[in-house]
């Protein structure tokens, strides 16, 4: 999995997934009821999301939290 993870230990493909849609961060904060500096912070690996906010974002993408998220092996 590639992505971001910073010091948070978490791998996201958040940023990819979006892009893949077409949707802004603006677009798929309000879809899940964030704000758009959370889904950013998010995307950076600056800030690991609640297990609901994980959730949120694994059903925007009909997906898995799995495919959005991973445990940095290090």
């Amino acid at each position: 999995m590639t992505g971001q993870h910073e010091a948070t230990g978490l791998l996201n493909t958040l940023k990819e997934r979006r892009a893949e849609k077409g949707w802004s961060q603006e677009e798929l904060a309000r879809s899940v009821g964030v704000s758009r500096k959370t889904i950013n912070t998010v995307e950076r690996g600056r800030f690991v999301p609640s297990t609901v906010l994980a959730l949120k974002l694994a059903r925007a993408f009909d997906c898995a939290v799995e495919e959005l998220f991973a445990l940095d092996s290090e």
